[in-house]
């Protein structure tokens, strides 16, 4: 009777690390591939060249606003004005209602965190509190907008993306009542 050699510490080790690693990417396939962008590469640039954090709330609000349009205008054919947006900001036709849904908590998250952060670093700054506002007067159109759908929207990632936005949407609101006003905002 003859016995293989034992195994190294380090060719176990490595061998173990590989079933481990395997093993998450069976349970996990999301893992392995690439999450979907919430904002297109055109809106992305946008966000990138506006440094000023009531600059960037306007371009957060205009993707939603873009979301928000495709999901209750789901009938409404392209125009030549939607073309030149679609240039400018990206194209969204393939997306889902799902992740139109998705895509619109994930960017109201974002705005969040922007003024979040700027508040973190500067807590006097003027543009803290005019962000706010704005992010919170587009978010109660958005609201009344997007409510309805919840008669609509079906079981699984549509309805609890369009809860996850719902939700936002009125923390936004209830967080912008709490700012005072500041002197000198327009």
């Amino acid at each position: 009777m003859t016995t293989s050699p034992p195994i190294s510490r380090l060719r176990l080790f490595v061998s173990v690390s590989f079933i481990f690693a395997i093993g998450c990417l069976i349970t996990h396939p999301a893992a392995g591939q690439n999450k979907r962008e919430h904002l297109t590469a055109q809106e992305i640039e946008v966000v990138r060249d506006s440094q000023e954090l009531d600059k960037r709330t306007l371009v957060f609000i205009k993707a939603a606003e873009r979301r928000v349009w495709l999901l209750t205008n789901a009938q409404a054919a392209p125009s030549k004005e939607s073309q030149k947006e679609i240039e400018k900001w990206g194209d969204l036709s393939r997306s889902t209602r799902a992740q139109l849904l998705s895509d619109l908590a994930r960017i109201f998250d974002e705005a969040i965190t922007n003024i979040d952060d700027a508040a973190l670093r500067s807590a006097d700054s003027p543009l803290l509190s005019k962000s706010l506002k704005q992010l919170s007067a587009a978010s109660t159109n958005f609201l009344t907008q997007l409510a309805p759908l919840r008669d609509r929207a079906g079981e699984g990632a549509e309805r609890e993306a369009l809860e996850q936005t719902l939700d936002a949407l009125e923390e936004i609101i209830e967080a912008a009542k709490k700012v005072p006003d500041v002197k000198g905002e327009k």
